[in-house]
């Protein structure tokens, strides 16, 4: 029995659920893990053996920032538990799996500006003695991880109850206490049964699948299986449960921060307004003070412009070496000297100005912009093309090399090319072969570039000048000098304009910044066409006469050693370098003994701002001090584009206070105030001085946002400077300039606090003790969380700190901010090593939310694991993070794992609703009176008055077998039906008499060869056919009530057949009616398969009947008696028969007649199913009630001939046709493109009145509108298109017909909706929501709004449940599943207040009416009746009620790939399947988007995303989603999903 489980079921069930959590070690006896457990320390201590342990170096390159973070980091993972989440499963197929071997390392540029990665010699820890068992090497590494080179004991300190271990004890560790302490770790409980491989989460390919009927009321016997019941006792294979389950308890976790109280109006859901936290520390400090730099000094013989310069060392030291450049072995290829770079560049500037021209005019005049595009292992080139630029008075703008149409941001340096109007491009002869080329052999215009001529500046494209020829050499002026390009945050680039005087301005104030001298040596390994590479080894270098040695990129990925070998060899004074490169040369380090640092006087890190720059200083100096190099030799900078160096630590020899460092509360920091951290270890941000303020310059901090207010002492603001040295403004953009490059700070009482303007440096930071700068971050890298400033930078040195090096490339990791729902979240995209296995890649994922959550107290958005190589780069290494940012956003960033976490960071949701007690039926009756508003009720037209000639004759019969028989005595030949086949052409016809002679023959042989007896139940299974209507009649005839039954599908036996056996059996039929064909399936070998055909009634084929008469046809008693059973499937999944008297089938007929004008002289096309509801009532009945003739065209047909239903509508001339949505949804599709064909083939549908789509659900109002936008070409009326809407108790109750006005649309505002309120809205309003109305009410239907709960009526545009009373109502269900007292009020119900004694049905189906302005046949004014959804269906969910389709909507506008969608709720979480049309690929980057669009439009939070193939989301016959079969489905894991992904 289900309660009890026996041991080995429970091992099994156990192993399942945590095999996910259990690392899988080959070779290790699951017993050990049992008995070597350790209790006492929660991290294995760091082994001390000389064979195991890395050397200290280059553990201590695991660092990120200093020791003391990842220390941190270990120790926040230690407090957590492993929390049990549930990891998301995956199909095989979209698994990265690849051995390391096959897979490169990331490739050439992979490394980032800040930090790279390198494929180092065999990996650090290949020494450890576990060589057999790959994965225990990896584990064993992860756990010994903590240790940090300052002590042995410094990791286990940090955990209460740690204990160090002795050094002996480590080598002996053995796999099993490895494993204990991971499990001492995750706390398990004591059996730990064998992982079961099965359980894993990516389906294996041989687990077998438990075929569970998605039936109610199955035998539930089920033994020794982990079966679980669901909510509706549907047994469930409980590995999609328990991983809710965990979800569930994961979420049930108390959530840090707390959630304030909601702002919450009566009718709005306001979102939660983020209150400032009471308790946030708040600056306290006085307000600080603008800081002057020192004066510049004055020197006698300063050159008045650069160029002067150039021109006095090309003339007076032609021999002086300016440049070395290397080629990638390291070996110098040229050494350009002042004097060749005079003579270049005097070449290069004559032949711009004179030899360029095009008709006559010069190509070139002074002041135009020109680019450079220049590799960066060319520095030689490079310089002369800036000089030679500069000579002839043109401005050189600087950008990468594009290499392919399609980098990354190269269209924004298009625009910049565009907006400055440049139309020359210079570049080397190698750099211009290399080039994508169109097929005339120019180079191709990149994406969004403007036309470029592209010119060769090698020796010989250029003219020697004459000889009186020379360059105007003029004083330093306010024209632009050069353009430097940066970009923003947002991917944009722009133009930096930098003037004559402001270069010369920054050499000067940077040469007595840096002390420089006259003939120095300097290593730059900086990018020589921006920033500091720039600054000090193209422009500065010149004006001192320096020889800079420049070492290329590509020169650094190979040898990472090669400037500090550089350095030694030259003996340089100076190195410029990046804290990247510094790391990187730890990396490589110990193959170098002969190497000296002794020549150095200063090492410049050109990113000191950045905050791990520390680290990377730290640790350089921890190990090269000992090779001669000084600790106050290094000197990190703060420059940013506009205003280039902000602020340097001077060199030591000028006397300056000591370097200073800052251990502050990360806390703190998020609230924009300073706080040194004294007792909170965990969560700091430690970093170091930038030194002191630039010569020359006056320098202020002020508050972030709003007015330039300066910040107070102990308050972190953007650093802003005013000086003579900074860019002067963004070229072409005048009012970010203006913003930028001119900003005035203000005291607190408003005051300017200078008339000199400002510029802004994007930095944020604070002025220290001593007067020195800090940084503590970029504006860029600014994210503002629910009001707390978090840094980009910090969370990536966070999120590296968690086990670096081992499973995501470091510096490959990208973290910016989205903004959904009202607030910005934080997403983390990292580059996975290929070797990590998904276990791996889910544990780490777990951790860094863990570490980034308890050391920023911020939650994680979205993480995502993309496959390596794959994140765009910027051009030197580093991520483009912009584009990365577009990519997640456009779902084109195809990551290979991603964990969503909206459940813990979205804390600003709409507070949910609490129900109101109701008020009562009465109160509610007076106050609509009061508000003189009308009781929402409607009716169609009286039927007793509409009598006509032609209803006299039919009204005698109360009997529909007595009215075929009439009229095959009346008009034997008039012709009823038409069956089409695919090809169009009639295959079968049915005249009065045929139809009469047919149904006798089918009664005689129900009652000769079945000897059933009158009111027997049979089962008719016929294809869509006119057999199928004979043997209707003929049931009738011979007393027996029909049941029509849809035939099993051959190619699909296994889920048709069980449903054709579920309604034979349920309806209690005693004999099948049936083709041959059909009655072999059933019987066949397959069919056995699927069903127990052994408990199959009689089956008669009708196919050979014996032509005889009927004595007498039978007779009801009386008219209340039965005449047929309809059976449908609900669209939540359940089977209901519904019981059709003979007087509702005759009244049916008539509203339909009266409301159509049917008669014998009409002709209609229906193009629907036959077996229930309207369908089956048009089909079946209609035709012969009124005489018209049906033209039937069976739905299946148009598979293989879309045009089919529209060409007999054309051929026919039908003025009245009817189909479902889902003929609708094949012709828009299938036709969509082929009008203009259908129209060659004169197919032409003016003739339509009206078109009507039976439904039993809202109007598709997009479907409909795009149908007759589709067909408007081949005549359509765009007033055609109408829907219909009937349910269970009552098939027919709105139905257009083809008199009565056209149908209305209406729009609601979607929120209001959710609250069971309708409010309208104007159309295209926000959160607006199209509503067509579901055709006109039926002659003789009644419909009242009803609420729910009260049972009281409403008043006019209120919602509630739509109930109706007809004569055509059903009579009740036919067994619904041991349900049937549940349902006995659905078809007799009463108000509870006002009209108490009408009876009504329930259609369990939600609406409104809303009288209209329009008048009806009868003058009255028109009432329409709007369906919103059906009850059973709708998700309730924070107290609000939602109708999936609303969801579904958005989901599928979110995504061009997504092709279907389907929503359900299971234990409270909101569960969204989407079918993916495109490649596995794209299935997670449907995880955010889905999560987005349904928290913005809905605010709600997805808990599961399930993708699948298209076509596994069960649809009906009337083209309806059959949402609980799919939920069934899921829980019992028979969807085969492409990725679930489970939303923490």
């Amino acid at each position: 029995a289900p309660s009890d489980i026996t041991q080995k079921g429970y091992e099994k069930k156990r192993g399942k659920l945590l095999a996910p959590y259990i690392p899988q070690i080959q070779g290790v006896d699951p017993s050990l893990q049992i008995e070597h457990r350790i209790q006492t320390s929660s991290q294995v201590a760091p082994p001390g053996s000389k064979q195991n342990k890395p050397r200290v170096a280059n553990s201590r390159d695991e660092r990120f920032r200093s020791d003391l973070h990842t220390e941190a980091v270990q120790a926040a993972l230690a407090k957590y538990t492993e929390r049990k989440m549930p990891m998301p499963s995956k199909r095989r197929s979209v698994l990265v799996q690849s051995s390391v071997e096959a897979c490169t390392p990331p490739d050439t540029s992979s490394a980032s500006e800040d930090e790279g990665s390198l494929r180092r010699q065999g990996r650090i820890a290949s020494s450890s003695p576990y060589q057999a068992h790959p994965s225990v090497e990896h584990w064993f590494n992860r756990v010994i991880q903590g240790s940090s080179t300052s002590s042995s004991a410094s990791s286990t300190s940090s955990h209460p109850g740690g204990r160090p271990h002795h050094a002996t004890n480590a080598t002996s560790a053995s796999a099993a206490t490895v494993l204990a302490d991971l499990m001492a770790q995750t706390q398990l409980d004591n059996h730990s049964a064998p992982p079961d491989v099965t359980g894993l989460s990516e389906r294996s390919v041989h687990a077998e699948r438990p075929q569970v009927a998605s039936m109610r009321g199955l035998p539930r016997r089920y033994t020794h299986t982990s079966v679980m019941e669901t909510a509706d006792g549907v047994p469930v294979n409980s590995r999609v449960s328990s991983k809710i389950q965990q979800l569930l308890n994961t979420l049930k976790r108390p959530k840090r921060p707390p959630l304030r109280e909601f702002f919450v109006d009566d009718f709005e859901e306001l979102l939660d307004v983020q209150h400032p936290d009471p308790n946030q520390p708040k600056p306290e400090g006085g307000e600080m003070r603008p800081l002057n730099g020192e004066p510049l000094g004055v020197v006698t013989n300063w050159p008045p412009s650069l160029l002067a310069s150039l021109q006095r060392w090309g003339t007076t030291q032609p021999k002086s070496p300016c440049l070395t450049a290397l080629d990638n072995a390291g070996k110098p290829v040229y050494t350009l000297t002042y004097g060749k770079l005079w003579t270049r560049s005097q070449k290069l500037s004559y032949t711009l100005l004179n030899k360029l021209s095009t008709r006559n005019e010069p190509l070139l005049r002074p002041g135009d912009r020109v680019a450079l595009v220049f590799p960066n292992n060319d520095p030689v080139m490079f310089m002369v093309a800036f000089y030679g630029c500069l000579l002839a008075e043109l401005v050189p703008v600087p950008i990468e090399v594009p290499l392919t149409r399609k980098d990354a941001g190269s269209q924004q340096v298009g625009f910049l090319l565009g907006s400055c109007g440049v139309t020359l491009a210079l570049t080397t002869d190698a750099c211009q072969k290399g080039l994508p080329k169109a097929q005339t052999g120019e180079v191709v215009t990149f994406k969004g570039w403007p036309r470029l001529l592209w010119f060769v500046t090698d020796g010989k494209h250029v003219a020697k000048p004459p000889r009186d020829w020379h360059p105007p050499i003029r004083d330093a002026s306010n024209e632009i000098a050069y353009i430097e390009y940066k970009t923003s945050k947002e991917g944009s680039t722009m133009g930096i304009t930098v003037s004559h005087s402001a270069m010369l301005a920054h050499c000067h104030a940077l040469t007595q910044a840096c002390g420089y001298t006259e003939g120095e040596i300097i290593t730059n390994v900086l990018d020589f066409k921006r920033d500091a590479g720039l600054w000090h080894g193209v422009l500065t270098s010149v004006m001192n006469r320096m020889h800079v040695i420049s070492i290329p990129y590509s020169l650094m990925k190979v040898n990472p050693l090669s400037w500090i070998q550089k350095v030694h060899t030259y003996k340089a004074r100076v190195a410029v370098v990046k804290s990247r490169d510094m790391h990187w040369s730890l990396l490589a380090q110990r193959d170098q003994r002969d190497i000296s640092l002794s020549s150095l006087r200063m090492l410049i890190v050109a990113d000191g701002a950045n905050p791990w720059s520390i680290s990377s200083c730290d640790a350089f100096l921890n190990v090269f001090q000992a090779r001669g190099l000084r600790p106050e030799v290094i000197c990190p900078c703060a420059s940013s584009s506009e205003a280039m160096t902000v602020a340097i630590r001077r060199p030591p020899e000028m006397g300056v206070p000591p370097p200073g460092k800052a251990v502050l509360s990360m806390s703190g920091l998020s609230y924009g105030v300073i706080r040194v951290d004294t007792e909170e270890k965990l969560s700091v941000l430690t970093v170091q001085d930038v030194g002191q303020v630039m010569p020359g310059a006056l320098v202020c901090v002020i508050r972030v946002e709003g007015t330039p207010y300066l910040c107070r002492m102990d308050e972190v603001g953007e650093i802003c400077m005013s000086s003579s040295s900074t860019g002067i403004s963004y070229f072409g953009l005048p009012g970010m300039t203006k913003n930028v490059f001119e900003t005035i700070p203000v005291t607190s009482s408003g005051a300017p606090i200078s008339d000199r303007p400002f510029t802004r440096t994007s930095l944020l930071g604070f002025i220290g003790p001593d007067n020195l700068v800090f940084v503590v971050g970029k504006m860029d890298g600014l994210m503002v969380v629910s009001g707390r400033r978090h840094n980009a930078d910090d969370v990536v040195a966070t999120a590296l700190a968690v086990e670096p090096m081992k499973f995501v490339y470091r510096g490959r990791i990208a973290v910016f901010s989205v903004s959904v729902l009202h607030d910005e979240r934080i997403v983390v995209v990292a580059e996975q090593r290929p070797d990590g296995s998904e276990m791996d890649s889910f544990q780490w994922m777990s951790r860094v939310l863990q570490a980034i959550d308890s050391i920023h107290q911020v939650g994680v958005y979205c993480l995502a694991l993309v496959p390596a190589n794959t994140l765009p780069k910027a051009p030197l290494g580093g991520i483009h993070i912009s584009e990365t940012k577009q990519r997640f956003l456009e779902g084109a960033l195809h990551p290979c794992n991603v964990l969503m976490c909206p459940h813990t960071c979205v804390t600003n949701l709409p507070k949910p609703r609490q129900k109101q007690p109701e008020v009562g039926p009465a109160s509610m009756i007076v106050g609509n009176l009061v508000a003189g508003k009308r009781i929402a009720q409607a009716c169609g037209r009286d039927v007793s008055q509409l009598e006509d000639n032609d209803q006299v004759k039919i009204n005698p019969f109360l009997y529909m077998q007595d009215v075929l028989q009439w009229r095959a005595q009346a008009t034997p030949d008039h012709p009823l039906f038409l069956l089409l086949n695919a090809k169009g052409t009639v295959a079968n016809t049915a005249s009065c008499v045929q139809l009469h002679k047919r149904a006798e023959r089918v009664a005689i042989a129900l009652m000769e060869r079945g000897r059933l007896n009158a009111g027997d139940h049979v089962a008719l299974v016929y294809p869509p056919g006119i057999d199928l209507i004979a043997t209707f009649y003929g049931c009738l005839y011979a007393g027996c009530v029909p049941v029509t039954v849809r035939p099993p599908h051959p190619q699909n036996l296994t889920t048709t057949l069980p449903t054709v056996k579920m309604i034979v059996e349920v309806s209690k039929s005693v004999c099948i009616l049936t083709t041959q064909a059909i009655m072999k399936l059933l019987k066949s070998k397959e069919a056995a398969a699927a069903v127990d055909i052994k408990t199959w009634p009689l089956i008669l084929d009708t196919d050979d009947l014996p032509r005889k008469r009927i004595p007498q046809i039978y007779k009801p008693p009386t008219p209340e008696m039965l005449a047929y059973l309809d059976f449908s499937v609900s669209t939540t999944g359940i089977l209901a028969g519904v019981k059709m008297s003979h007087a509702a089938t005759s009244a049916l007929c008539r509203s339909i007649k009266l409301q159509c004008e049917l008669y014998p002289s009409r002709q209609i096309a229906i193009c629907l199913d036959p077996y229930c509801g309207l369908g089956f009532a048009l089909w079946c009945l209609c035709s012969v009630y009124s005489g018209h003739q049906s033209i039937l065209v069976p739905p299946l047909e148009l598979e293989t001939n879309p045009s089919l239903w529209l060409s007999a509508v054309s051929q026919f001339k039908v003025r009245v046709t009817f189909c479902s949505y889902s003929v609708m949804e094949m012709c828009t599709k299938g036709l969509g493109s082929q009008t203009e064909a259908l129209r060659l083939r004169n197919v032409n549908l003016s003739c339509v009145r009206t078109c009507m789509v039976v439904a039993e659900e809202r109007p598709r109002i997009t479907l409909t509108q795009s149908f007759s936008k589709i067909f408007k070409d081949l005549g359509l009326s765009s007033r055609a298109v109408s829907t219909t809407f009937g349910c269970r108790v009552n098939v027919a109750i709105c139905l257009q017909g083809t008199h009565g006005p056209d149908p209305t649309t209406v729009y609601l505002d979607m929120r209001a909706l959710r609250h069971d309120r309708v409010r309208l809205v104007e159309r295209g309003s926000p959160h607006s929501l199209p509503l067509m109305e579901s055709g006109k009410i039926l002659p003789g239907v009644k419909v009242i709004i009803a609420n729910t709960e009260t049972k009281g009526p409403l008043g006019d545009s209120h919602l509630g449940e739509i109930w109706v009373s007809s004569p055509h109502n059903a009579t009740g269900y036919y067994t619904v599943y041991g349900e049937e007292a549940l349902h006995a009020d659905h078809f007799s119900t009463r108000l509870s207040f006002g009209d108490t004694q009408t009876v009504w049905a329930r259609t369990g189906y939600l609406g409104f009416l809303r009288r209209t302005e329009l008048t009806d046949a009868s003058g009255e004014r028109h009432d329409a009746l709007y369906v919103v959804g059906s009850l059973d269906e709708t998700l309730e969910l924070r107290g609000m009620r939602y109708h999936p389709i609303d969801i579904e909507t958005s989901v599928i506008r979110s995504h061009k790939s997504i092709a279907e969608c389907a929503v359900f709720t299971w234990t409270n979480l909101l569960v969204v399947v989407v079918e993916l049309e495109g490649s596995e690929q794209e299935a997670l980057d449907l995880v955010a988007l889905v999560t987005n669009v349904v928290l913005e439009e809905h605010y709600l939070i997805v808990g599961v995303v399930v993708v699948v193939d298209p076509g596994v989301i069960p649809i009906n016959s009337r083209g309806e989603k059959q949402r609980m079969h799919l939920r069934d489905g899921f829980l019992a894991d028979q969807l085969d999903p492409i990725y679930v992904a489970y939303n923490m």
